[in-house]
């Protein structure tokens, strides 16, 4: 059992799920949002999140009806390129009309509460739960958040709180024909298996050297391998410098491919290689089997526990390169961790290419 399961609550209509960050992010609550289709399996479950989730979901088999997109707020999420600016009046008239949804539950599963738990409670639901950081007020029903722990896990323990038990720890992310088609269409039908490389990462300290991406590449061409090289559109230089340090013909699928079409591709590869990001998390929802370069820290939180298909590599360096802080305790200042370090070079550069490979050779062999 997963933490401690309250009873479920009663005369359930209409429930909403506070988690409007990143792609990854969205990932790790699928379990938990399994566990409320299951325990709540004639309630309308609505995601509170971006408008890149709504597109995702659009049509998309899984626990989630519908997609109320919140406008950008402090805490909450960033504007888009095309969006405005946060504001206070359209997140009060955000709030205005989800009220007349009239939801039964919101749950906050979007990070410790300072910005989320005031949203979630505004919401106007019967019953509120989710995680309670030191600085965020409370919710009806609330665990508390300490940062070293599984996401998948945690999650389900806030799903916990309103009864629903946990359905399974994997993640599960469906492929749909569109999705495969858009990867058809733009890549074509592959005439040999398929390795997807993805060097890119939001924070440059979760990225390993393009160099040895190119390295991994050169290796994988040789041994039969189509290698593609995977990115949003801000990581096209990146993408390119791997492409240019290969001396094998390498392929570089950024500004392509839609998240759609990513997911078609990703469900057709032999592996995804991938720094900790979106897309390795993504890749292992869909069962494609995974290497993933992660920092320790990240390891303990992101990776996923299971190794019947997946290949976590951990990177053991918790010291600043340039200024050799200990930055596994900056989320503990008041332990001892002090100010945040301010450089933002790689922390996964003493992962070997060896290891990596050994991983991918494990992977298609067994």
């Amino acid at each position: 059992m997963i933490g401690k399961v309250r009873d479920l609550v009663r005369d359930v209509e209409r429930i909403a799920v506070l988690r409007a960050n990143a792609l990854g992010d969205f990932i790790f609550a699928l379990p938990a949002l399994d566990a409320l289709r299951v325990g709540y399996p004639d309630a309308e479950l609505v995601l509170i999140g971006a408008p890149w989730h709504e597109r995702l979901l659009r049509d998309r088999p899984g626990p989630v009806d519908r997609v109320l997109v919140v406008p950008p707020a402090p805490g909450i999420r960033e504007a888009g390129a095309d969006e405005p600016e946060p504001s206070t009046e359209a997140l009060d008239r955000f709030l205005d009309a989800a009220r007349r949804e009239r939801f039964d539950l919101a749950l906050q599963m979007h990070g410790g509460g300072a910005n989320s738990n005031p949203l979630v409670a505004g919401l106007g639901a019967r019953v509120t739960a989710g995680l309670r950081a030191e600085d965020a007020p409370p919710l009806d029903r609330w665990l508390r958040y300490v940062y070293y722990q599984p996401e998948v896990v945690r999650y389900l323990e806030v799903a916990g709180l309103v009864g629903a038990s946990p359905t399974g720890l994997e993640p599960r992310l469906a492929a749909t024909e569109a999705d495969l088609a858009e990867a058809r269409m733009v890549l074509g039908e592959p005439d040999r298996p398929r390795i997807a490389l993805h060097p890119g990462a939001s924070d440059p300290r979760r990225r390993w050297p393009a160099d040895r991406f190119a390295a991994v590449a050169d290796h994988l061409v040789d041994e039969g391998y189509e290698v593609l090289v995977t990115g949003i559109p801000d990581e096209r230089n990146l993408a390119e410098q791997v492409v240019a340090a290969a001396r094998r013909p390498v392929r570089s699928v950024v500004g392509e491919l839609s998240l759609s079409g990513l997911i078609g591709l990703y469900a057709g590869c032999a592996v995804v290689v991938a720094n900790d990001t979106g897309p390795v998390h993504v890749a292992a929802a869909l069962d494609t089997p995974t290497v993933g370069i992660f920092w320790v820290g990240n390891l303990i939180n992101c990776a996923t526990p299971l190794r019947g298909r997946h290949r976590p590599i951990a990177s053991w360096t918790i010291n600043c390169p340039v200024c050799g802080r200990d930055c596994s305790r900056e989320i503990y200042p008041a332990r001892g961790g002090g100010p945040a370090c301010p450089h933002r070079v790689s922390f996964v550069t003493d992962v070997p290419v060896v290891e990596v490979l050994t991983a991918v050779t494990d992977l298609t062999t067994t």
